[in-house]
């Protein structure tokens, strides 16, 4: 279950011209509360003319910084990220979620090697990963694949420069732009062909243990599906959407009838009856009651809740497991009540 606490916004610093980073202010008190594992996001939430928005962004601070850092890329008609990019000032007040989610890089006392893929804002998690690594692996080597348009609006890339020279040997860098080509880089997006290179080309001397993708379902796809390709298992491919496509949305067969749901959320339990062409976490929403959620998009997990009795399906789900959907857990966000009652656990996850 999401907790938001009110912090204060320390900085807010001019990435590329389209993206900002946050930094908060983090009192005493709550510190215990926000700290996080590379990877993780938090959900910020604030009123904007009346409507109340929630959007999650990752962390791309070092959870050894001490800091609390999130990038926000202003998106077109994007609410949310357009008056961040705009507005945001330090001094701000945002409510602010306990760290979440499930893509996450946890260091051991161990030399290996891992490959990174991000595309535009997906670096964000995968620079805490990557600082994670080199940090606390000290032995470790790191690659990191970043696709963009231009350098120009290539997100942290003066930081990614500074610890290239801090890492010298142990991060290794390889861009690739759409619209400008720079230097060495290569040219067009992140694609199969650019895989197979750097990989198995390139640098075929090194054997990756871990790969973390983050970006466009596309881009994830394709690169999974290359790795699998060259026989990397698939527990060893660990990935986290920005952006899905609509085509990955399965069709799913309810009637027009009503279904009794009970939803268990905070401890408190609430009966209603909820159309089935709703979802779990609409019908939710409009009954009033407090559930979680971030994106309703089935890119983050923050709307995670367990079936107890009864069945739902999912529209799309790129984030849960086989055997957690086995287990009972659902996205509510996507979750389509197929059954006349079903009861719903926000708080058993």
């Amino acid at each position: 279950m999401s907790q938001f606490y009110k912090l204060h916004i320390k900085e807010v610093r001019r990435e590329t011209p389209n993206t900002v980073s946050v930094a908060f202010t983090i009192p005493l008190e709550f510190q215990d509360f926000y700290k996080f594992t590379a990877g993780q996001y938090v959900t910020l939430k604030l009123t904007l003319d009346g409507e109340e928005i929630r959007r999650a962004y990752s962390i791309c601070s070092s959870p050894n910084s001490g800091e609390l850092r999130v990038a926000i890329k202003a998106v077109p008609k994007g609410k949310f990220s357009q008056f961040a990019n705009k507005q945001l000032q330090a001094g701000h007040v945002l409510d602010v979620s306990v760290p979440e989610g499930k893509f996450i890089f946890e260091p051991k006392d161990k030399q290996r090697s891992i490959a990174l893929f991000a595309a535009g804002s997906g670096i964000t998690p995968i620079l805490s990963i990557a600082k994670s690594i080199l940090e606390d692996e000290s032995n470790s080597t790191v690659l990191l694949v970043y696709g963009n348009k231009s350098v120009e609006e290539t997100i942290f890339h003066q930081e990614i420069q500074d610890l290239q020279q801090k890492y010298m040997g142990r991060l290794i860098v390889e861009y690739a732009f759409t619209a400008k080509p720079s230097g060495d880089s290569y040219f067009g997006r992140i694609d199969k062909s650019i895989v197979n290179n750097v990989l198995f080309n390139k640098h075929n001397e090194i054997t990756f243990d871990k790969f973390y993708v983050c970006g466009p379902e596309e881009m994830i796809n394709t690169v999974s599906n290359t790795l699998k390709e060259h026989n990397v298992l698939e527990k060893d491919i660990k990935f986290e959407l920005f952006t899905t496509s609509s085509s990955s949305e399965k069709e799913i067969e309810t009637g027009n009838g009503h279904t009794k749901i009970k939803v268990i959320c905070d401890g408190d339990e609430q009966e209603f009856e909820m159309s089935q062409k709703q979802t779990v976490l609409e019908a939710s929403l409009k009954q009033g009651i407090d559930v979680p959620y971030s994106c309703q998009g089935g890119v983050c997990s923050s709307c995670i809740c367990r079936v107890t009795d009864g069945k739902a399906e999912m529209k799309k789900n790129q984030i849960l497991t086989d055997s957690e959907i086995e287990e009972g857990l659902i996205l509510s966000c996507q979750a389509i009540p197929t059954t006349t009652s079903i009861t719903v656990d926000f708080d058993d996850i």
